[in-house]
């Protein structure tokens, strides 16, 4: 039975309605599927953590997309895999050209256990199965000690995260002999501090990240005003010193 059939028998079975509108019937409503982003743009935050690489995601927090994938990420809304790891795959085609080796940022300890699942996780081996050359390269590990970062500033934000994450030299064993470039993926850019630590990690261990993708990025004040996902657009975030 493929991913889709089985979520659409599941969201049959358990009942419910649209996590947006809460129509009665499927988890996202014919009208709220529709309003989901179709393209795929730039999404530097502001400020820009120095040295990120070339962040990409599918359309802004907010709306259907936010209702989205708070349900999948929370409740474990199957019928929202799909649709969310199309999002995905996007700006990952975005992000870089194949063979690709898509390495998702870890849940922190006990997070998975908690929810009963690793929605990141399963996004990610969802949207590699459809970008052609993309395999799903689970590198890190996060440490614990990390502080909820819920109202946290970008700076904050950068200070906690700061060494929370490592890759096993087993997990890179296993990678030995798998050509592909890196990119990052994530399910929300906020501050890109957790994308930048991740690309930290990995660079510590050699492995070099050309790109990071995620199904959305949250608006910040100057981008609100003007739609986009960011006010550089294309243009990369300035050199630092």
């Amino acid at each position: 039975m493929s991913h889709d059939l089985r979520d659409a028998a599941l969201d049959l079975l358990l009942g419910g309605g649209c996590v947006a509108c809460a129509r009665p019937g499927r988890s996202l409503c014919r009208g709220c599927r529709d309003a989901l982003p179709v393209g795929v743009q730039p999404a530097w935050p502001t400020p820009t953590p120095p040295g990120l690489a070339p962040p990409w995601a599918a359309g802004p927090y907010d709306g259907v997309l936010r209702a989205a994938l708070l349900a999948h990420k929370e409740r474990h809304v199957a019928g929202l895999a799909g649709p969310l790891a199309v999002l995905l795959a996007r700006a990952v085609r975005q992000a870089a050209a194949g063979p690709l080796l898509l390495v998702p940022v870890p849940s922190r300890p006990g997070a998975t256990r908690a929810r009963g699942h690793d929605p990141l996780l399963d996004l990610v081996r969802r949207a590699a199965g459809l970008v052609d050359g993309a395999r799903v390269a689970p590198l890190l590990r996060s440490r614990g000690g990390v502080a909820d970062q819920a109202g946290l500033g970008a700076e904050e934000r950068a200070d906690n995260l700061r060494g929370s994450m490592w890759c096993p030299s087993r997990s890179l064993a296993r990678l030995a002999g798998r050509a592909g470039r890196v990119v990052v993926c994530d399910d929300v850019i906020t501050t890109g501090a957790t994308l930048r630590e991740a690309q930290r990690a990995l660079g510590a261990s050699g492995v070099e990240v050309v790109a990071v993708a995620a199904v959305a990025a949250t608006r910040r004040r100057a981008v609100a005003r003007s739609g986009e996902l960011s006010p550089r657009r294309l243009s990369p975030p300035p050199a630092v010193d």
